[in-house]
């Protein structure tokens, strides 16, 4: 079984609220949940928030889209993500995070095959990124990701949930899928307002005409207007990330 679990949380430092922030009429979580069900190897999807009164929103959303949501801790978010996954037993599970609005099914699926081929134990297209950012996506055996639980114990490693694997290349056969182009200098995550004014402009040129929009298309409307290209590249790649990597 492949398990995809879904990180969200109403709390957010830089954009309050994002991830319920109306998007062609519905909050934006549910318009990432509708792309990440058009995967064709994802057996089933959870959303994973916490147990705080201002994540409520989000189980309504997900019993509203029939979507299975599991509430753990706000900050252990490795034991979040683990409990999430626990009672499903699954041999894979991915990990994709409430604030892509743009994620593409399909290079999830590309990485889920990638991963699988290469007998990984954790694979990422985000390591040595070349896809936009927003696109990123990671997998690993259920196996790894019990193993992170039980024996990362710094802070950053109970944030982040695979940090404690990808920085363990000898304990873990480690995978790193690529696009055939280097397209990372692209932001199309949503952490900053410019970066919901640049999704909203996407989804209002393209849903109506194709909801199943792809990265291609994108690209396409994108240099048809490249004005919204660079709205918001003045902000840094995993900014979060990076800070708390500096406290290891």
């Amino acid at each position: 079984m492949i398990l995809a679990i879904l990180q969200a949380r109403a709390s957010s430092s830089r954009l309050p609220g994002k991830v319920l922030k109306p998007l062609l009429g519905k909050p934006m979580l549910a318009r990432q949940i509708e792309r990440i069900l058009r995967s064709e190897l994802i057996d089933k999807l959870v959303v994973a928030t916490s147990v705080e009164p201002e994540d409520d929103a989000i189980e309504k959303l997900c019993k509203e889209e029939n979507i299975e949501c599991f509430r753990g801790s706000l900050n252990d978010v490795l034991d979040r993500f683990y409990q999430a996954a626990k009672p499903y037993n699954p041999e894979h599970v991915v990990r994709l995070t409430g604030d892509c609005p743009l994620t593409d099914w399909e290079i999830t699926d590309r990485l889920i095959k990638f991963h699988l081929i290469g007998d990984y134990d954790y694979s990422s297209n985000a390591l040595e990124p070349t896809y936009p950012d927003g696109l990123d996506a990671e997998i690993m055996k259920f196996s790894a990701l019990e193993c992170a639980w039980r024996l990362a114990d710094s802070k950053p490693e109970r944030e982040h949930v695979t940090l404690y694997i990808y920085k363990h290349p000898i304990q873990f056969k480690i995978g790193k899928e690529k696009n055939s182009i280097d397209l990372s200098q692209l932001r199309w995550t949503v952490d900053e307002p410019e970066d919901f004014v640049l999704v909203e402009n996407i989804y209002r040129n393209l849903y109506y005409t194709n909801p199943a929009f792809k990265t291609q298309d994108v690209l396409a409307w994108l240099e048809a207007n490249s004005k919204m290209k660079t709205i918001n590249t003045v902000y840094k790649r995993n900014e979060g990330l990076n800070k708390s990597l500096g406290e290891l």
